[in-house]
């Protein structure tokens, strides 16, 4: 069983939650760039490779501790597959064939299914509140779509993209379980190298395409395995060890209101009115969904410990 971590302020799962929605916007933005220079599976080794090394002195310093028995080792490095090889292999792939705005979409997805599954699998119970967040929240995904997709969509991508939504949803429900009992700093690099050693078959296309690439695609996917995928995922696991899985996955319904601004702010894309529109309309979802869990645990009094894993 893993170690009981410090004391925890009840903000700061939440703070982490902020912080990793705002990661993963601008990984949309580095996506769409550097994927008219790198290719999905040259793109995903970068990513993770990056992230790999940027994790490395977590293990040491004797920060991560190796799952124990087969059975674990296999969960782990089978999660660490779906996530950090599968999932980004996928949404990098659906983009070949969707605008970002579209796959944005469908990717987001994922917290209605992951609202409904943790209810019924995990016994967090299935709140109307929660379900209604969720979709005025993809209400305003879809007014979003509506206004910045550029009609390029093709019928493998849809498919992507959905396929890409599973893997999130799933690989959320895989995690939330397990961290009762390896500690979520541990899974996430132990995942993370899996996902590396599984995106080394694409090293030879990797090699080929970055001399030929611009240095700015490059610095964007060591960008995305910096910011968007080491940070982010351990920020991720330390907020899932302390919420409900459904009420924080909700709160990743802001990212393509998010990705609107910053596309506006770095990119100059002006949003259109409808999309504005909808911006609002997913802050408005995501905040029904979560804000009752938030001032919930901001009035609770913080614990001399927080255990590191919950059932």
């Amino acid at each position: 069983m893993p170690a009981a971590p410090r004391s925890s302020h009840p903000a700061l799962p939440w703070l982490a939650a902020l912080a990793v929605v705002v990661l993963w916007a601008s990984s949309f933005i580095g996506i769409r760039f550097s994927g008219a220079h790198l290719s999905p599976g040259a793109m995903t080794l970068l990513r993770v490779g990056t992230a790999a090394l940027v994790l490395l002195p977590l293990v040491t310093l004797g920060r991560v501790h190796l799952p124990r028995g087969a059975r674990m080792w296999a969960a782990v490095l089978g999660w660490g597959v779906a996530w950090f090889f599968l999932y980004l292999f996928v949404l990098n792939a659906a983009e070949l064939y969707l605008d970002a705005a579209t796959a944005a979409m469908l990717v987001n997805l994922a917290p209605l299914i992951v609202a409904v599954a943790s209810g019924l699998l995990l016994g967090e119970g299935i709140s109307a509140r929660l379900l209604v967040g969720v979709v005025i929240a993809l209400g305003g995904i879809g007014l979003i779509t509506v206004a910045t997709s550029t009609g390029h969509v093709e019928g493998p991508g849809l498919v992507l993209g959905l396929l890409a939504a599973l893997l999130y949803a799933g690989s959320v429900l895989w995690q939330k379980p397990m961290l009762a009992h390896i500690d979520s700093t541990s899974m996430t690099v132990v995942g993370i190298w899996a996902g590396f050693l599984a995106s080394l078959p694409f090293a030879p296309q990797l090699v080929a395409e970055v001399q030929v690439a611009p240095a700015s695609a490059i610095a964007s996917m060591v960008y995305l395995g910096v910011g968007p995928t080491a940070i982010a995922f351990l920020l991720w696991g330390y907020a899932l060890t302390r919420t409900p899985a459904g009420v924080l996955t909700s709160s990743s319904l802001v990212v393509p209101a998010l990705t609107v601004v910053m596309a506006w702010l770095m990119l100059g894309e002006v949003p259109p009115p409808l999309a504005a529109v909808g911006g609002v309309l997913c802050l408005a979802g995501a905040g029904v969904s979560i804000l009752p869990s938030v001032v919930r645990s901001l009035r609770a009094t913080p614990s001399l410990t927080v255990p590191d894993h919950t059932a």
